[in-house]
């Protein structure tokens, strides 16, 4: 096969990443939460009720900002049933996954769970803009967040949390674009409601950061005019807007599937020229940022049975993707978009953190593992934080259905503030290695760290209850820097991680 070649050089760099890139995303659905995160009785439980064992994976998984509650059960959320005494929280019916929810776990333990991940671990709280407004808005954000001597943040104090929880980013609201949604609204209502609650949660504090709704998908036929409208109704209002995103093959077309962040790099440009096209239009020298708060993949076809056919149980199976090593490789390219495009990108989270389409899986009473996803946000958290570097390559193409000519090469590169630079590369083809020679300009660079690849001879291996670690990441061989710079071969169908100094 042809060679794929790249090169880097400091002078020509796309941006710092922010931490925030590297978020995930915590939803009242499914196993996310009892018995994913919250089980108590569980041997691994702590006081709280938390699992430790999951909280470890949490940690070695580098999530920074956690987005709650929602997700589609926002819009249904009534924030003051998940605060007080557990045993005087009402259960309530979930409309959007027809569950019941029985608000066990609540706003307070939310905030005591992000504490117990660590300092990285920001809280990233949606206001429910579905069924409710303004006022519950700053009712939910007084209570949250101012220190003392009010009826809100004595009731805190009351409940137990004397400190505020200082929640500084806040989603407008989730997918009101779309009609599946409890309360769904046109462009023109949303981005009304959406700048009264914007000015006058900033009355409180100017200083918080907010993400208005974008659209839930590029193929959504109001794609770039709703965004368009709801930016001139708050764009001096909001700091970022939201895009939501996930993939799967379709009818077994499993080469466009492998070209999934084609799309999603087309996405996230969109969405950058039209925020733009409204600034232009309104003379104002403000950038919005994107909040790419959920991306995924997802064997979203098979779900829509899964929950028509519920009759509200609390917290059942649903949405337990097992992901194979392809489905990896696919994710792993999908965080190589979002690193692209780190300059706009300041937000990202990975729908979900448990069970529910999760890198993270857990039993009832029994063990947490890591599914072939875990590996690539994992290393890509550990070693993605510095500054991108631009990378154009010259790749070897194949021809996808869905999007045209892709190449088999796709990459990004990011160097560390002391110097070190990793190179994220995924090879698309499923059946031959893929030569790789990286040209090194002004980079300083004098040995190979580390050449790690997520690959296998079967495809759709995957990680399982019973073969908990049948995929892992392993070494590769034979890729060596010299002074013609970067020389590797990708295995076929392959996740790299190449880490040079």
């Amino acid at each position: 096969m042809r060679t794929a070649r790249f090169t880097l050089d400091p002078a020509f760099t796309v941006g710092e990443v922010n931490p925030r890139l590297f978020g995930s995303f915590v939803e009242h659905l499914g196993r996310c939460v009892y018995t994913g995160i919250f089980e108590p009785g569980h041997p691994a439980a702590d006081e709280d009720g938390i699992r430790t064992d999951v909280l470890d994976l949490v940690r070695e998984l580098g999530v920074t900002a956690i987005r709650y509650p929602g997700g589609n059960f926002v819009s249904g959320y009534k924030w003051e049933d998940s605060v007080g005494p557990v045993e005087d929280r009402p259960r309530r019916l979930d409309l959007a996954w027809r569950t019941t929810e029985s608000n066990r776990f609540g706003l307070s333990e939310y905030i005591a769970f992000l504490k117990k991940v660590g300092p990285q671990a920001e809280p990233m709280m949606a206001v429910n803009l579905g069924t409710r407004g303004v006022a519950e808005a700053l009712e939910l954000q007084e209570y949250a967040n101012h220190p003392s001597g009010t009826a809100l943040s004595d009731l805190r104090a009351e409940h137990g949390d004397k400190d505020p929880f200082g929640i500084r980013l806040w989603c407008l609201g989730n997918e009101m674009d779309g009609p599946w949604q409890t309360g769904h609204k046109t462009a023109e209502e949303y981005g009304r409601l959406a700048a009264e609650t914007a000015r006058a949660m900033r009355q409180i504090d100017p200083d918080l950061e907010l993400v208005a709704c974008g659209s839930s998908g590029q193929s959504m036929e109001t794609f770039a005019a709703w965004e368009a409208t709801v930016l001139q109704e708050t764009y001096d209002l909001v700091d970022h807007i939201s895009l939501h995103a996930y993939y799967e093959p379709h009818d077994g077309d499993v080469d466009s599937f492998l070209a999934s962040a084609v799309d999603m790099e087309s996405f996230i440009e969109n969405v950058v020229a039209t925020c733009d096209h409204v600034g232009a239009r309104l003379k104002s020298k403000k950038k919005i940022n994107l909040s790419f708060d959920e991306w995924n993949v997802w064997y979203m076809t098979k779900t829509q049975a899964e929950v028509s056919a519920l009759d509200w149980p609390e917290a059942p199976r649903l949405l337990e993707d097992n992901y194979s090593v392809t489905d990896a490789v696919v994710f792993g390219s999908l965080l190589i978009a979002l690193l692209r495009h780190a300059d706009r990108v300041t937000v990202a989270c990975l729908a979900q953190l448990v069970n529910v389409i999760a890198p993270i899986m857990t039993e009832p009473g029994g063990p947490a593992w890591r599914q072939t996803t875990f590996f690539p946000f994992a290393q890509a958290s550990a070693y993605g934080r510095g500054e991108v570097l631009d990378v154009r390559v010259d790749s070897p193409t194949y021809e996808t259905k869905r999007y045209g000519e892709a190449d088999l090469l796709h990459a990004t590169a990011v160097r560390a503030e002391d110097g070190s630079v990793t190179v994220f590369a995924v090879n698309r083809s499923r059946t031959e290695s893929l030569p790789l020679e990286v040209a090194l300009n002004g980079l300083g660079l004098s040995e190979v760290v580390e050449h790690s690849a997520l690959a296998d001879a079967d495809p759709d291996a995957r990680n399982t209850l019973a073969e908990p670690e049948r995929v892992v990441p392993h070494a590769v061989d034979g890729t060596v820097l010299d002074e013609g710079g970067l020389r590797a071969t990708l295995e076929p169908l392959s996740w790299n991680v190449i880490r040079l100094r």
